[in-house]
């Protein structure tokens, strides 16, 4: 990507969608952002692994709400620059009729989504904010695509950990859901302390990112899947969900719910 290639965007500061965006080995970032993740990469060099991991978590995830759950509409809130096997393309190779909202307030995000996915059958780019809820769901572009009266998978993956305590993720959750019928899902992934929270590593990292990223523990982000009935095999490490083999990444847990 040129570092003047989008105008009134900002090259110079890391960018969260950017940086995870090169950990799975994009091109839409620039040097500001390599820079970070590679500061990120030699204090953890796991961190690469796991967030392919975290990617196949959510394909993973896509193919089992539309093949065994019955879920034809998703809500991806800050979904990020796509990446290579997005949800519409893992969704719609299952039934071709499922739907795609793809949700961001980050305006790199929204200018390659748009132009990557401009035109795509049953997808959509909608500007809004995790922490917006009401928001999303009342906005009238959504509302061109997908049918709140119908079950919905909103998936949440890799945005709830730069939401602070103050803005309470968990009720953000709560508040996308409560909105959804009976039969809708959630789909989260969450950065975890892997039980040691004072690891420098993470005060480390949490700096890379000027404070703006939570390592939560087990507990904190099993209460973002409160209320909801969770598919098994819970709450595990993004590299074991449905899946006969992989790591236990204990740094990055992911889980996916049904509303009762």
């Amino acid at each position: 990507m040129s570092e003047t290639e989008l105008p009134g965007v900002d090259s110079k500061t890391p960018n969260a969608a950017r940086i995870y965006n090169y950990f799975l080995g994009g091109k839409d970032n620039f040097a500001a952002d390599r820079d970070a993740a590679e500061a990120v990469l030699a204090m953890a060099p796991e961190v690469r692994a796991a967030a392919m991991e975290n990617r196949e978590f959510l394909v993973r995830a896509v193919r089992y709400l539309v093949g065994e759950a019955g879920v034809r509409q998703f809500v991806d809130v800050g979904a990020g620059i796509p990446a290579e096997r997005p949800v519409h393309e893992v969704a719609q190779r299952i039934d071709p009729d499922a739907k795609v909202a793809y949700v961001d307030n980050d305006s790199v995000v929204l200018v390659h989504s748009r132009a990557l996915l401009g035109g795509r059958r049953g997808t959509l780019v909608v500007p809004g904010d995790a922490r917006e809820p009401e928001a999303i769901l009342d906005s009238p572009e959504l509302a061109l695509l997908i049918d709140l009266d119908q079950p919905v998978a909103v998936i949440l993956i890799a945005i709830l950990h730069f939401v602070p305590d103050s803005d309470d993720p968990a009720g953000l959750v709560r508040r996308l859901l409560d909105r959804l019928p009976s039969g809708s899902h959630v789909v989260i992934t969450h950065l975890s302390d892997g039980g040691v929270p004072d690891d420098p590593r993470i005060a480390q990292t949490r700096a890379l990112y000027n404070g703006g990223l939570y390592f939560r523990s087990r507990k904190e982000i099993e209460g973002l899947f409160e209320g909801l009935d969770m598919v098994e095999p819970g709450l595990v490490g993004v590299g074991q969900w449905r899946r006969t083999a992989g790591d236990d990444t204990s740094w990055w847990l992911g889980g996916v719910a049904r509303k009762p």
